[in-house]
């Protein structure tokens, strides 16, 4: 007899990069003096953000049909990641470059262009991906809050 599957069985991957992100939060919260943030460390949690939004979109898709309630529930967790994902596109562009202070860095002869955008490139093939499901309204509207029935 096989047992049946667990549920984390299902997206593996989200298991290891949930304890990655743990332990990282973990380890920044123990250190005395937290280092400074900087880009690679808002890029990888941009990373990190639109592949959560990407399962959250299939999830929501598979939800949809045979529990409508359980799939608006998550279209609307969707639609509070991207406000997330913005904001922390944003503030990835107001910290300052590594990239324009060396004059040695020149970014434009890497075959796969300026590493700066691939954070701008993520965001817009996700930003793609809202504005077709979502309405610019539901994007402004601020999150909603849901209380447990059980």
């Amino acid at each position: 007899m096989t047992s049946p599957p667990r549920a984390d069985d299902a997206h593996p991957y989200l298991r290891a990069a949930t304890a990655g992100v743990r332990h990282h939060t973990h380890v920044t919260g123990r250190v005395a003096k937290p280092e400074p943030v900087d880009r690679p460390h808002l890029d990888i949690l941009h990373a990190h953000l639109t592949a959560l939004q990407r399962l959250l979109d299939q999830l929501a898709e598979a939800a949809r049909p045979p529990h409508p309630g359980a799939g608006r529930h998550l279209a609307a967790a969707h639609t509070c990641l991207w406000q997330a994902t913005a904001a922390v596109h944003d503030a990835f562009h107001l910290l300052p470059s590594a990239a324009a202070d060396s004059s040695e860095c020149r970014p434009e002869s890497l075959p796969e262009g300026p590493p700066v955008l691939t954070i701008c490139q993520r965001h817009l093939a996700a930003g793609h991906i809202v504005r077709r499901k979502t309405t610019p309204t539901d994007l402004d509207r601020p999150p909603h809050i849901t209380t447990c029935l059980r």
